[in-house]
C-alpha cells in the first residue's frame, strides 16, 4: 500500500522488502513490509501510537515485529529425536535465529542430546492419570522462561484445549502425513496399508481440533510397492525434518500470516 510506504519513508525507514497477497473471495488484502531501523526515527515505544492513526484510517489489522529480538523457544519431544536433532543443529549453526531455552519430554531418551547442545532438559511423564499435573508443570516452565514459541518436534501427546489456548498461533507441530490424509497417531501404517505412491509431512499451528490447525508447510517424497513399512518411516523422517525446520524458520522470520484457518507465507 502506497500509504504505508509513504509513512515509513517519512520517518526515515528504508524498505528492504515488500510483498502482498489479495484474497478476492474473502475481500482481504495481506501485506508484509520489511524495513531497516538505521535512520528510522520511531523507537519501538513510539511506533504504535504513530502508526495506529494511519491504520485506523485504512481499517487495518496490523502488528510490528523486531528481528533484532530473538524469540524464546521451547522444544517438546517424545522418543524419536530426528526432528529435535535437526532443529538443534540449525540453531547452533545460526540458521534459526532464536534462543532455545529448554527441551521438555515425556521420556528420558533425549537427555544426552540436550546436554550435548547445552540446553536444559526436563523430563515430565504424561499419561492419563497425571496429564493435568504434567501440563501444569510444563506451563510453569514455559512461563518461567518467558517462552514465545513452542515446537512439537515429534511430541506424541495431545495437548489439552486449555493448554493450547495459552499459546494461540504459537505452537508448531509436525505431523507425519500429508494432511488431511491419514490423521492420527499411525499414518505410516495407514499409508502402507493403502498402498500410496507418495508420502509426506505437514507442519501446522496447533489448535484445539486435532491435526486441523492452519498449515504452514508440506512436502512429499515418492515411494514404491517395494517399500516395507520401515522404509516408509525412514523416507518420511527426512521429509518431516525439512518441513518442520522451514515452518519454524518462517515463523521466526515473521513471514507467516494466519487468517481464518489458512496461512500466507511471504517469501
Amino acid at each position: 500500500m502506497p500509504a504505508v510506504a509513504e509513512f515509513l519513508h517519512s520517518h526515515g525507514g528504508d524498505i528492504l522488502h515488500a510483498d502482498q497477497h489479495q484474497d478476492v473471495s474473502q475481500g482481504v488484502c495481506l501485506m508484509r513490509v520489511e524495513w531497516t531501523l538505521e535512520g528510522f526515527d520511531l523507537t519501538p515505544d513510539l511506533f504504535p501510537a504513530k502508526f495506529s492513526t494511519l491504520a485506523e484510517t485504512l481499517r487495518m489489522n496490523w502488528r510490528v515485529e523486531y528481528s533484532e529480538v530473538p524469540a524464546r523457544v521451547a522444544l517438546f519431544v517424545s522418543r524419536e529425536d530426528h526432528c529435535l536433532l535437526d532443529l538443534l543443529h540449525r540453531w547452533r549453526s545460526g540458521e534459526l535465529r532464536c534462543e532455545i531455552m529448554l527441551i521438555i519430554s515425556n521420556h528420558e531418551d533425549a537427555r544426552s542430546l540436550a546436554a550435548f547442545y547445552g540446553v536444559p532438559f526436563h523430563h515430565i511423564p504424561v499419561n492419563s492419570a497425571d496429564r493435568i499435573q504434567g501440563e501444569r508443570q510444563q506451563l510453569q516452565l514455559l512461563e518461567e522462561n518467558h517462552i514465545d514459541l513452542l515446537v512439537l518436534a515429534r511430541y506424541m501427546q495431545i495437548l489439552s484445549s486449555d493448554f493450547v489456548a495459552r499459546y494461540p498461533g504459537r505452537i508448531i507441530n509436525v505431523h507425519h502425513s500429508f494432511l488431511p490424509a491419514f490423521i492420527g497417531a499411525r499414518p505410516y501404517q495407514a499409508a502402507y496399508e493403502r498402498g500410496v505412491k507418495l508420502i509426506g509431512a505437514t507442519s501446522h499451528y496447533v489448535t484445539a481440533e486435532l491435526d486441523k490447525g492452519p498449515i504452514i508447510e508440506q512436502d512429499v517424497t515418492r515411494i514404491s510397492h517395494q517399500y516395507e513399512l520401515d522404509d516408509l518411516k525412514e523416507k518420511g523422517r527426512d521429509v518431516e525434518r525439512m518441513v518442520l525446520s522451514r515452518a519454524v524458520r518462517w515463523h521466526l522470520e515473521h513471514r507467516v500470516v494466519v487468517y481464518g484457518n489458512k496461512t500466507i507465507v511471504f517469501g
